[in-house]
């Protein structure tokens, strides 16, 4: 039997969702991250950083763009013991900029995926998975990335059937 594990990032607090920004209680990545739990059975580890994010959703953004231009790793808080025991990582975050987070780059260059199967999912306002899957390849070589699943945050709350069918097409 194939171990899971969804490693994600997510934020919290002021995003931009629908052309509005909003406070959100949970991030709309971890939303997804614990709807996929449910289906699989997986264990979740959450991507976090040291140095958190500005509150102000711009700001943000700000130094997200600073963080991408300068090819920044954030030093994360925790990191996974056991990554050996997974063979799927279904990695989740948000699309910033056209890729994931700077956390993310951090944690992949972490761990060796070779033999592993990845599995993304993000969450965006419209961009998609941008080059996210080709930085996945890039960084994970020896992995067998698989195609991913692009939500609209604004409409995470109500993805179950899309998730689940989406899990259901990895299977065949």
């Amino acid at each position: 039997m194939k171990k899971g594990l969804i490693a994600y990032y997510s934020r919290k607090g002021q995003n931009y969702v629908g052309g509005s920004i909003i406070n959100l209680p949970i991030g709309n990545t971890e939303v997804v991250a614990k709807k996929i739990q449910i289906l699989t059975g997986s264990d979740l580890f959450f991507i976090d950083t040291m140095k958190e994010y500005p509150i102000d959703y711009m700001e943000t953004t700000r130094v997200a763009q600073r963080e991408l231009d300068d090819d920044a790793r954030p030093e994360l808080t925790d990191t996974v013991d056991n990554m050996d025991e997974y063979d799927v990582i279904y990695l989740g975050y948000p699309n910033w900029w056209g890729t994931f987070p700077m956390p993310v780059f951090t944690f992949l260059e972490s761990y060796d995926f070779s033999g592993k199967t990845i599995i993304t999912f993000c969450t965006h306002e419209g961009s998609g998975l941008g080059h996210s899957l080709a930085d996945i390849k890039k960084y994970c070589q020896g992995a067998n990335v698989l195609d991913g699943i692009a939500i609209k945050g604004g409409s995470v709350q109500n993805a179950d059937f899309q998730i689940e069918k989406w899990l259901n097409r990895l299977k065949k």
